[in-house]
């Protein structure tokens, strides 16, 4: 039986692995099979000690960044949990005050209200219409005992780019450090941490084609984080455990092609995704882009369809794959976090939808998309009392 041909546009759930970061891994799953930390013994150690430094320095270079400041990690949910919690057991006596935003992903703010058990103050701050925070209420918001600011750099649900760079420079000016999870930024917008003043940024191969349980940390040089796991002394002390050298690679590998490519795919996704929205706001009536447009990963379109439930829209559209939201959020029945932050009612939350276009995607795609668009939410519009 012939396979049924799919559009795919959840890219912000996950990526498929780029056939080059496939290519680029094999070896390390088969044949090389060496441990890095047995590089002083023999050769097969040597060999993926190698491989692991490289791919260090792959993406060391996309970010702008030293090599010896990436730390390896099982993804962005690891590392967003290690900033929050590390920087708190590392802080200095009198800190006790943690700052981030009501539209972070969960992995930011469900570690910070377990800090909060724990007798940290984190003050969450809210967002504009547009879904921004403004660098203006972070200075009001930092005090004499705040040790950390966590401001994510782009949102996974409306694309919304935050102005990280004003964020950071507050936070220099007040000698406080910076988190930036900027698992939806990497590989998809430039992502200079150095510009940004960032002391720690996560990032997740799966979310730029590399494979999923492989993810990084940068800690600049200088900033103090008390490590999640002790044990055998990997990665300079900060993160002991055997390396997934694999994921290690494909990270790297996903690194380097997204520094290749990133200014044309930028280009390209950006007007596909104009496209999408422009005849979707022509040919469908009642519809609303949420989040700033000026301010947008060039890969998102959230919209709201009035009157149409969107969890009934995405299995209408059968061959499209797309979401009302996170994955990491899809069993949880609530209307989404970051809609409610930036000032929808809920029965409108719960008519958004989200696309994720990818590297993947095509004229033809958005084409049909719009037509499947045009057609089921008319069909579902049709079935409702109040819009007959």
């Amino acid at each position: 039986m012939a396979s049924v041909r799919r559009i795919y546009l959840d890219h912000h759930a996950t990526t498929p692995l780029h056939p080059e970061v496939r290519q680029a891994m094999e070896p390390y799953l088969a044949d090389r099979f060496g441990n890095p930390a047995a590089a002083p013994l023999y050769p097969e150690g040597r060999e993926a000690s190698e491989a692991v430094e490289s791919a260090r320095g792959k993406v060391a270079a996309l970010l702008g960044a030293r090599p010896a400041e990436i730390v390896f990690t099982s993804g962005a949910t690891e590392s967003d949990n290690w900033s929050l919690k590390g920087a708190a057991w590392s802080r200095k006596p009198g800190k006790d005050h943690l700052v981030t935003c009501a539209i972070e992903h969960k992995a930011v703010l469900e570690p910070a209200a377990w800090l909060a058990r724990e007798g940290i103050r984190v003050t969450v701050l809210g967002v504009d219409g547009g879904g921004r925070v403004d660098p203006a209420a972070v200075a009001a918001a930092i005090g004499p005992g705040t040790f950390l600011v966590s401001i994510q750099m782009a949102n996974s649900e409306i694309g919304v780019v935050q102005p990280v760079e004003a964020i950071g420079a507050v936070c220099r000016e007040r000698g406080v450090t910076f988190h930036v999870d900027a698992a939806q930024a990497v590989g998809k917008i430039p992502v200079p941490v150095a510009a940004i003043g960032a002391g720690l940024m996560s990032l997740s191969a799966h979310k730029l084609y590399g494979p999923k349980g492989a993810g990084a940390l940068y800690v600049r040089r200088g900033v103090r984080i008390e490590p999640l796991h002790h044990g055998g002394g990997q990665e300079h002390g900060l993160r002991s455990g055997t390396l997934n050298v694999a994921g290690a690679v494909g990270l790297g590998a996903a690194c380097e092609i997204a520094a290749r490519d990133l200014d044309a795919e930028i280009a390209r996704l950006t007007a596909l995704r104009d496209r999408l929205w422009e005849e979707i706001s022509r040919r469908i009536p009642s519809v609303c882009r949420n989040g700033d447009p000026d301010h947008v990963l060039p890969h998102n379109l959230n919209v709201t369809f009035e009157g149409v439930y969107a969890q009934a829209l995405v299995q209408a559209l059968r061959i499209v794959s797309v979401s009302s939201g996170s994955a990491c959020s899809s069993a949880n029945p609530e209307p989404s976090h970051v809609l409610r932050a930036i000032g929808l009612p809920d029965a409108s939350a719960d008519a958004s939808l989200r696309f994720g276009l990818g590297r993947g995607t095509g004229v033809g795609d958005i084409d049909e998309v719009i037509a499947a668009l045009v057609r089921e939410v008319g069909q579902l519009r049709s079935l409702s009392p109040s819009w007959s």
